[in-house]
């Protein structure tokens, strides 16, 4: 693994399991961090699995005045949350995920037209979910009557090697029609296809003119991947699976130890 980048122009970080600790909160490490990034000229921005409103609480607090990539890049937003570019499943795909999350046992939440949609407010993780996106859910009684306007549906479970099982089964049923990924061991993320967050640092390249060898990106979870392959230098959390670090330029620690913090200091920061 690479010790140190050379050149970087611009960082795109993931949001929960990198940039927030696991209650969800900001440290004051990782504040100072993208000051010290934005001081040395660096632009900073984020791909999250979020959808955009859950980005809000972010902006003000670090100061982003860049793009930014939601539902794992498949929606782009300014920081004022207004979308530059939008794309929804497909509703074919959406109806098949839709019913092979539900034949696999898993809560599903929906995610269109603005709101989190699900049908009980109760089930495995809603309260996570709330504090971190800082919105409550509209219940539905009826979720296959989104599937016209779903921008992410996510299966949900306590069960993690489960959700990682249906990971493979899901992926394989749907590929080509949506994107599959966990975004975390207990979300499993459907979201459009041949859209991810290496797209969006693809798409980060083409708008600020800056080529991917001078982007470096921060991951904890298999959805980040894809963002790696796209940058010049990639930096794996602490807290991150082992085959989210193989395929990372470099290893920080993890998000409740300062990593993201330590990982712009150590590998970053010229």
């Amino acid at each position: 693994m690479a010790t140190k980048a050379t050149g970087i122009a611009l960082v795109i970080s993931d949001v929960d399991g990198t940039l927030v600790t696991d209650d969800k909160q900001l440290a004051a490490s990782t504040v100072a961090a993208v000051k010290r990034l934005r001081a040395a000229g660096i632009g900073f921005s984020i791909a999250s699995a979020r959808p955009p409103l859950g980005l809000r609480g972010l902006v003000d607090a670090l100061g982003l005045d860049l793009p930014m990539g939601a539902f794992n890049g498949a929606s782009v937003v300014r920081p004022d949350l207004s979308i530059i570019e939008e794309r929804l499943i497909p509703e074919a795909a959406a109806r098949a995920a839709l019913e092979r999350l539900q034949a696999e046992d898993l809560d599903v939440w929906v995610f269109a037209a603005g709101a989190w949609c699900l049908r009980d407010p109760e089930g495995p993780y809603a309260d996570l979910e709330r504090r971190t996106i800082d919105a409550e859910p509209r219940v539905v009684a009826d979720l296959g009557s989104l599937m016209g306007a779903a921008s992410k549906i996510v299966g949900v479970s306590r069960d993690h090697a489960h959700l990682a099982d249906c990971e493979a089964r899901i992926g394989t049923a749907l590929a080509g029609r949506a994107t599959v990924h966990r975004s975390q061991a207990y979300y499993l993320d459907v979201t459009p296809p041949g859209l991810d967050k290496g797209q969006f640092v693809a798409w980060m390249s083409a708008h600020l003119r800056i080529p991917p060898e001078r982007i470096a990106t921060f991951g904890d979870a298999g959805n980040d991947r894809p963002m790696f392959a796209r940058s010049g230098f990639s930096v794996a959390m602490g807290n991150a699976e082992p085959g989210v670090k193989a395929a990372a330029s470099a290893v920080t620690d993890g998000n409740g130890a300062d990593g993201f913090a330590h990982g712009v200091a150590r590998f970053i920061l010229p």
